[in-house]
C-alpha cells in the first residue's frame, strides 16, 4: 500500500512537471504573439502615415501644376503649347505612379488589419488553452495534496518512529504544493483579466 502510494505520488509529480513545462512554453508563445501584435500595430500606423504623406504629395503636385499653368499664360503661344503638353504628360505619369502607390498601401493596410484580427483570435485561443491548463494543474495539485495527506496518515499509523525524516520531507512538499497552488490561482486570475482585455480589444476592433 505504501509503495503504491509512493509510486502514484511520483507519477503525479512527473505529470505536474510536464504540465508546468507546457505552461511555460505556452506563456512564452503568448509573449511572442503579443510582441508580434505590437509590431504589426506599429507597422499599420506607419503605413497610415505614409498614405497620408502620399495624399499630401498629390495635393502638392496639383498645386504646382496650377502654378505652372499660370506661368504658361505669360509665354508665347507655340512654346506654351509645347510646355503644356510636356507638363500634362509628366503629370499623368506622376498621377499613375501615385495611384499605384496608394492602391498598394491600401492593400497592405487591409492585409495588416486582417492579420491583426487573426493574431487576436490566436491570442484568445491561447489564453483559453492557458486557462484550461491552469485548471488542470490546480486539479492535479488537489490530487497530490490528498495523496500526500493520505501518505502522511499511513506513515503516522505504520511507522511513527522510523520515518520522521521522510515525514518532514513530505510536510515540506505539502507546503510547496500549497504555495504552487496559490501561485497558479493568481496566474489564472491574471490570465482571465488578460483574456477579458483581449476580448474587449477584439470586439471593439
Amino acid at each position: 500500500m505504501l509503495q503504491l502510494l509512493l509510486l502514484l505520488l511520483l507519477l503525479l509529480l512527473l505529470l505536474l512537471l510536464l504540465l508546468l513545462l507546457l505552461l511555460l512554453l505556452l506563456l512564452l508563445l503568448l509573449l511572442l504573439v503579443l510582441l508580434l501584435l505590437h509590431l504589426l500595430q506599429l507597422l499599420l500606423l506607419l503605413l497610415q502615415q505614409l498614405l497620408i504623406l502620399l495624399l499630401l504629395l498629390l495635393l502638392l503636385l496639383l498645386l504646382l501644376l496650377l502654378l505652372l499653368l499660370l506661368l504658361l499664360l505669360l509665354l508665347p503661344r507655340l512654346l506654351r503649347l509645347l510646355l503644356l503638353l510636356l507638363l500634362l504628360q509628366l503629370l499623368l505619369l506622376l498621377l499613375l505612379i501615385l495611384m499605384l502607390l496608394l492602391l498598394l498601401l491600401l492593400q497592405l493596410l487591409l492585409l495588416l488589419q486582417q492579420l491583426l484580427l487573426l493574431l487576436l483570435l490566436l491570442m484568445l485561443l491561447m489564453l483559453l488553452l492557458l486557462i484550461l491548463l491552469l485548471l488542470q494543474l490546480l486539479l492535479l495539485l488537489q490530487l497530490l495534496l490528498l495523496l500526500l495527506q493520505l501518505l502522511i496518515l499511513l506513515l503516522l499509523l505504520l511507522l511513527p518512529l522510523l520515518l520522521i525524516l521522510l515525514l518532514l520531507l513530505l510536510l515540506l512538499l505539502l507546503q510547496l504544493l500549497l504555495l504552487l497552488q496559490q501561485l497558479l490561482i493568481l496566474l489564472l486570475v491574471v490570465v482571465l483579466q488578460l483574456l477579458l482585455h483581449c476580448y474587449c480589444y477584439y470586439y471593439y476592433s
